[in-house]
């Protein structure tokens, strides 16, 4: 049966409509291979560098959270990130935490440099 099932497709495929080939899935998260990067460093109230800080990038179609643990410079960095998906940047650092940061799909820049300082105490969960 799944080899009368794989000939059917390939006659179908071939003679039923000459002149049009199979079209390629999309990649997920890839708008026509087009790709940005979202970098920058995290900042203590004093504007020193935070080593260790947690940088959280939520992707605001699907509401998967990426993380990154900041270098011993406070630098960070996102790569790969779908040009059609606005995004969230937030860091979180010795209980404290930065404001929301927005990437929207109407920046066009490949690279975004964003700073993040961390300055409010982080709410505490009830």
């Amino acid at each position: 049966m799944a080899a009368f099932v794989a000939a059917f497709c390939a006659l179908l495929h071939v003679s039923a409509f000459p002149g049009f080939s199979q079209a390629q899935p999309p990649v997920a998260g890839q708008n026509s291979g087009s790709t940005r990067s979202i970098e920058g460093v995290v900042l203590s109230k004093s504007g020193d560098p935070i080593a260790g800080a947690v940088v959280l990038l939520k992707d605001t179609k699907t509401l998967q959270v990426r993380s990154y643990i900041a270098q011993s410079d406070g630098r960070y960095h996102f790569f790969g990130l779908s040009t059609d998906v606005n995004y969230q940047v937030r860091a979180e650092a010795h209980g404290m935490t930065s404001k929301t940061r927005m990437v929207s799909v109407f920046d066009s820049h490949k690279v975004v440099k964003l700073p993040l300082k961390v300055t409010k105490k982080m709410k505490a969960d009830k």
